[in-house]
């Protein structure tokens, strides 16, 4: 049951990246998408989802846009994030 329910949490954050494909986000927007991406993943682990399940290829699309957005929001915006960021801190 979580492994879909990671999985359908996961599908439906990366269509609505796709269909923003061509715009940058806001700096709320991303804000939020990094917290949302980061407990959701944090939370499934420790209810036991595979690793295999978390680290799926469509975690890895969105991993890598909201990491892409983030790099350019420190370059364009000096406060922009405050300190929230992809990386997690035990990496």
């Amino acid at each position: 049951f979580f492994q879909q329910w990671y999985s359908g949490s996961m599908k439906v954050i990366c269509m609505w990246l796709a269909d923003r494909l061509d715009l940058q986000l806001h700096v709320y927007q991303l804000k939020t998408l990094i917290k949302i991406v980061k407990k959701t993943y944090r939370d499934f682990r420790l209810q036991g989802v595979l690793e295999g399940t978390l680290n799926s290829k469509t975690y890895d699309t969105v991993h890598s846009r909201l990491t892409v957005e983030e790099a350019t929001v420190s370059v364009t915006d000096a406060g922009g994030l405050q300190g929230i960021t992809m990386k997690d801190s035990d990496e």
